[in-house]
């Protein structure tokens, strides 16, 4: 018998999930995509030219709120989580309403959906949203580089436009970005590779994206999203832990998988945490993946002219996704402004325009700091009016990209920016050199 299914997303695993294990298996039919975490994503198709011979008219994409219902509409047997960066317990409340409608509920292997390189492939994943992988993949970017490797980076999926043109993309340059629409959320990630003067591709189809990629480079490095495990089989396999959040590693799917088959193991932030953080993420990964080499790294706040903070009324910008289902309640620019002697911080939640404010309302977590949510036009225009409305003197944006190339802030601006850094060793390229092929 045919079995029919629903696959939980967030615009990325699901996808590929339904490409490599799903798409031409003629024991199942995929009835719908549901969408969560991400906002405006669903209410699209998964269109015909990506979903293959069996779903000639594409497949749609539903809110998530709407699964228990479907379930019971369509009689479906299988339900597939498919996203990243939640707590285990929470899975198993997803997993009660999907056994209470009827349907089985599974979590499909790590491997299973791993696809194989012909060329080394380093990957760089964590635990959790906002550890410091985006910092350590530019570092293991110039390590190779040092070498004399040709490099690229895949990226882990953000395809939330049309999926039809967003197949397999290549970013290179800054037009690239414009030429793809591209939301803040994707050019925080793949902004600060491309001024390294390296390749980034991205997209739907992983297959596709690893063909093209191979033919420009020697090693392939893999740039996790959330806490997702690789899309790509990986030689060396790299995990992020924050010492900010100890005990997360075993808390959260799929961090806690990504721990486990780790070969080397990154306990970041040891500068700015607690020692008994340290200690109790060190127990774990010598508890959970012996085999896992430790290193201990930092994430410096850099800043030029700092003293442009001292006296002044601060607004904070931060990095979305580290505050939203990353859960941090703020990110290096509150580090900055408050280790650089401002004033006042400006909360911006009373200022919160539109979709702004529904986010402090979804994640009431969230400081006294301004999420730099980008997902859509819209979402860009509040953004943009909410740091109007506040009464700051300036702005300090801590968001991997130029802020103000993409909103216009008609205030003074402050950039902070952080990278990666050994803390003592051993170090991350006398590390990753043993490790490689």
């Amino acid at each position: 018998m045919v079995e029919k299914v629903i696959i939980m997303g967030a615009a990325g695993r699901d996808f590929h999930n339904f490409n490599i294990y799903f798409r031409d298996n003629p024991r199942y039919r995929v009835i719908a995509f549901t969408a969560a975490q991400i906002p405006a994503i669903e209410g699209r198709l998964y269109p015909p030219e990506l979903s293959g011979k069996l779903y000639p008219e594409g497949i749609a994409i539903h809110p998530e709120a709407k699964l228990s219902d479907l379930i019971r509409e369509h009689q479906v047997d299988l339900v597939a989580l498919s996203y990243s960066d939640i707590p285990h317990v929470e899975v198993m409340h997803k997993a009660s309403l999907v056994m209470a409608g009827g349907a089985d509920f599974i979590l499909i292997g790590a491997t299973y959906t791993m696809l194989r390189s012909k060329k080394p492939v380093i990957a760089v994943c964590a635990v959790r949203t906002g550890c410091g992988k985006s910092q350590t993949t530019r570092k293991v970017c110039e390590i190779l580089r040092g070498l004399g490797k040709r490099v690229v980076v895949v990226r882990h999926p953000m395809p939330y436009g049309d999926l039809r043109e967003q197949v397999v993309q290549r970013f290179a340059s800054y037009r690239d970005f414009e030429t793809n629409r591209c939301t803040i959320e994707e050019r925080e990630e793949y902004e600060p590779i491309v001024e390294q003067g390296i390749v980034v591709y991205a997209g739907v189809d992983y297959g596709k994206i690893l063909a093209a990629a191979e033919k420009e480079t020697d090693v392939v490095v893999w740039d996790g999203g959330n806490n997702d495990t690789p899309f790509y089989f990986p030689s060396v396999h790299i995990v992020l832990f924050d010492a900010h959040r100890p005990g997360h590693e075993t808390l959260y799917y799929p961090g806690e998988t990504n721990m486990l088959m780790a070969n080397i193991a990154i306990i970041n932030k040891v500068d700015t945490a607690p020692l008994e953080n340290v200690g109790r993420i060190r127990k774990n990964i010598e508890k959970h993946a012996p085999k896992a080499e430790i290193i201990m790294a930092e994430s410096p706040v850099k800043v030029t002219r700092p003293e442009r903070i001292r006296g002044k009324r601060v607004l904070v910008v931060e990095d979305g996704p580290t505050l939203t289902h990353g859960e941090m309640p703020y990110g290096a620019g509150y580090i900055a402004a408050t280790s650089y002697g401002a004033k006042e911080l400006v909360d911006p939640r009373p200022y919160a325009a539109g979709t702004i404010k529904e986010t402090y309302d979804r994640y009431p977590h969230i400081g006294p700091v301004l999420p730099a949510m980008g997902y859509s036009r819209n979402q860009i225009n509040d953004l943009q009016q909410t740091i109007q409305n506040s009464p700051c003197d300036l702005v300090v944006f801590a968001t991997p990209i130029h802020l103000t190339r993409i909103v216009s802030i008609k205030k003074p601006t402050l950039r902070v920016r952080y990278e990666y850094r050994d803390h003592g060793e051993p170090g991350l390229e006398e590390v990753l050199l043993k490790k490689m092929p």
